[in-house]
């Protein structure tokens, strides 16, 4: 659950500032992936965990309403993960994860692997114990599933979930931590050693994907004003392989993802503010016949 507090400016270490509202909104990053790549269209099955609390039943209940099958759902004694957000006037956010349930999906349980494996793609995040994501990479390769991982929270990456791992997509800032590079194009080259495809996200500044033997593609991102970044990457993500699923080109299909993401940056907190697949079809389409037309002036 996102215990969210919009001030105007984020507090330095120390210092205490009054919040002008305050939010609770279901949120982590598998569920918000869940939740994105459902309203684009997905048909989407969630394994993971909440708590034997109240916030569980409110997780419980929102990925249901969005369309996302929750049988792989457990609920675990104890509280469910919590994610502690300040949001800044200038849409920008501070986050501190703390597991709760989350911190019990250790393994696979019985049926897990048969759902990822009638999966077109097994979307990953590190907001589970690495015991639990390696173990869904490895039954989504033994089973020819695509693999997408979310690197976040950034972390050292086992080689051997790597090797499982069809596409990586970290923002720039996890990019640079798994790299320590800072320029996404160097880091971009660093991160296809180890991976096929890579996707860095660069916020307002649209993306970069590349693939081991041809040359990076760069993206724009439709031009917004940001009201909250939270779940923005998720939204990418969800977008993108729900349009990655259906067979698009990469170009249209990042351009797909990237009007999911602008779209949800314009309105507060992270679930609550993802697109629908109408919505996402009508800016990137707007988008694409802006790009063209300047592309001709």
């Amino acid at each position: 659950m996102d215990l969210v507090a919009y001030v105007a400016k984020a507090p330095r270490l120390g210092e205490t500032v009054t919040g002008r509202e305050f939010r609770t909104v279901p949120g982590g990053k598998g569920a918000n992936q869940a939740v994105a790549a459902a309203r684009a269209g997905g048909a989407v099955t969630m394994i993971g965990a909440v708590g034997a609390d109240e916030f569980g039943v409110r997780l419980r209940a929102a990925l249901a309403g969005a369309g996302v099958d929750t049988t792989g759902l457990r609920t675990a004694e104890g509280a469910s993960g919590t994610a502690h957000i300040v949001v800044d006037d200038e849409g920008g956010n501070a986050i501190v994860v703390v597991p709760g349930a989350n911190a019990t999906v250790t393994a696979l349980e019985a049926g897990d692997e048969a759902r990822i494996a009638a999966a077109g793609a097994l979307l990953l995040q590190l907001e589970l114990p690495m015991a639990g994501v390696l173990a869904g990479a490895l039954a989504a390769r033994a089973h020819g599933v695509r693999t997408v991982l979310t690197p976040a929270p950034a972390q050292p990456l086992p080689a051997e979930l790597l090797a499982a791992t069809d596409l990586l997509v970290p923002n720039e800032h996890e990019a640079a931590a798994l790299t320590g590079c800072p320029d996404p194009r160097e880091a971009m080259a660093a991160l296809l050693a180890r991976v096929p495809e890579v996707v860095i996200t660069l916020g307002a500044a649209g993306c970069l994907y590349g693939a081991r033997g041809a040359a990076p593609v760069a993206v724009a991102a439709p031009r917004v004003r940001a009201v909250d970044t939270t779940a923005a990457g998720d939204t990418f993500v969800g977008a993108l392989a729900v349009a990655l699923g259906e067979g698009r080109p990469v170009r249209e299909a990042l351009g797909w993802a990237s009007a999911a993401a602008a779209l949800s940056v314009q309105r507060p907190g992270a679930s609550a503010s993802m697109p629908l697949r109408d919505e996402i079809t009508a800016l990137a389409t707007e988008t694409a016949i802006t790009l063209r037309s300047t592309d001709h002036e």
